[in-house]
């Protein structure tokens, strides 16, 4: 689906375009392209006199896109202290973070929107975390994780078998919340891809290949390729204990003519696959050299 920009005649076409896209759930925009959006109305409006108004807008609409491509993240805890401070590192993180310290409060809350991972603390009034821990557990299938000053074996069980994923007692260290949340939404997004079609996912070692979403871990953390590292790792994946030559690796990727100097060019990505896997050059795990032949993964 296309954006398609009205002529600029009035202030009115201006608000109802941007509705347009900040309605349309179905456009798939980066920040590059909302930012463009931006610029094109801030340009073609600023010798109005409802410039203002409408880059107010506009801002608006991009800022409202941006949250919700964050992950999103619920705390609840009525010891105030400790949920400002988780929240302020966890925003430190570029996560976006509900804040409550009435867990009645945050059920409402739930109810209307889409979360990635819930911290609750499990002494509150009311509603205790665990009673919270198994409503949420009822109808959603995000992480949980249980903050609490009790440290009594229980406590952890009784968390853990109403389905709470893990558990952190108090006192703690911010950092720690912190990577312990990242760790399960690595794990949540790794099983998750159990809908993919089988095809669609390739294993090996500790890595895991989505070719539906491009998506690369290793050891549960998540690795940064680009789109033609990816598609190197998943062609050597595809065809383990093969060699594959790196005029066949260009011509799948490129599908272009093989030169000399090409074979340079698949030396370069090879060599910045293996710095992002951590995989070492003498005598890597993964992606191995057969001299004068190509590359393979071992079976």
């Amino acid at each position: 689906m296309h954006a398609h920009f009205l002529p600029l005649h009035s202030n009115n076409f201006i608000i109802t375009e941007l509705f347009f896209i900040a309605n349309s759930k179905s456009l798939s925009l980066n920040d590059n392209a909302l930012l463009l959006i931006y610029n094109k109305y801030i340009m073609q409006t600023k010798k109005r006199k409802w410039k203002k108004h409408c880059s107010i807008f506009a801002f608006s609409v991009i800022m409202g896109w941006e949250a919700d491509m964050k992950e999103k993240i619920l705390i609840v805890d009525d010891e105030t202290e400790i949920a400002d401070l988780v929240e302020l590192y966890l925003q430190n993180e570029d996560f976006l973070v509900y804040k409550f310290y009435d867990a009645e409060e945050a059920w409402n809350f739930m109810e209307k929107e889409e979360l990635d991972l819930a911290l609750l603390d499990i002494m509150m009034p009311k509603i205790s975390g665990l009673e919270l821990c198994k409503k949420i557990r009822e109808r959603y299938n995000y992480p949980i994780i249980m903050l609490t000053a009790k440290g009594a074996e229980i406590d952890k069980i009784q968390g853990l078998t109403l389905g709470a994923d893990d558990y952190i007692t108090k006192p703690f260290q911010p950092l720690e919340v912190v990577a312990r949340v990242k760790a399960q939404l690595r794990r949540y997004k790794r099983y998750n891809m159990g809908t993919v079609k089988a095809e669609e996912i390739l294993e090996h070692k500790g890595l895991i290949l989505n070719k539906k979403t491009h998506e690369c871990f290793l050891n549960e953390r998540l690795l940064s390729l680009t789109p033609t590292e990816f598609s190197i790792l998943a062609i050597l994946c595809e065809q383990k204990g093969n060699v594959v030559s790196a005029e066949e690796l260009f011509h799948q990727i490129w599908k272009d003519e093989y030169y000399s100097k090409s074979n340079n060019t698949i030396t370069v990505h090879i060599r910045h696959l293996r710095e992002k896997m951590e995989d070492s050059f003498e005598n890597p795990k993964y992606i191995k050299t057969v001299w004068g032949c190509g590359y393979k993964i071992e079976k």
